[in-house]
């Protein structure tokens, strides 16, 4: 059965760092693309970034959202079967749940609706 279990969310301060995990069961890890979205209170589902797969079929390369692009990374450890988000400079409006979500050919930074499986999302707030 496949799971996406995220963690590793929490209160921060402004410029301060996070990691969230996305551990995963249940499928090969390397052969789906991986994204990373939020969502905040009244405001729609939006599309933090995504990995893609690296089984062959795409390169593993990432592409993130102008918003965060430089301040955060996607990474993965196959043998743990877990995704990560390094989140560092945080900012208010980086408040929000964020889901890793899974495709089983693209990443859907664009369109966060559009993944094939979501998990159940780990609360970032950050404030001083």
């Amino acid at each position: 059965q496949l799971q996406l279990v995220e963690s590793g969310g929490g209160l921060v301060q402004p410029g301060g760092s996070l990691r969230l995990s996305c551990a995963t069961s249940g499928f090969t890890l390397d052969s789906y693309c991986i994204g990373w979205v939020r969502q905040a209170p009244g405001k729609e589902r939006e599309g933090v970034g995504c990995m893609f797969s690296s089984d062959g079929s795409s390169d593993g390369s990432t592409e993130y959202a102008d918003s965060v692009k430089g301040r955060f990374t996607i990474s993965r450890d196959n043998a743990k079967n877990t995704v990560y988000l390094q989140m560092n400079s945080l900012k208010p409006e980086d408040t929000a749940v964020y889901y890793c979500a899974l495709d089983h050919a693209f990443c859907w930074t664009r369109h966060p609706d559009e993944y094939d499986h979501y998990g159940q999302g780990t609360q970032v707030t950050v404030s001083s």
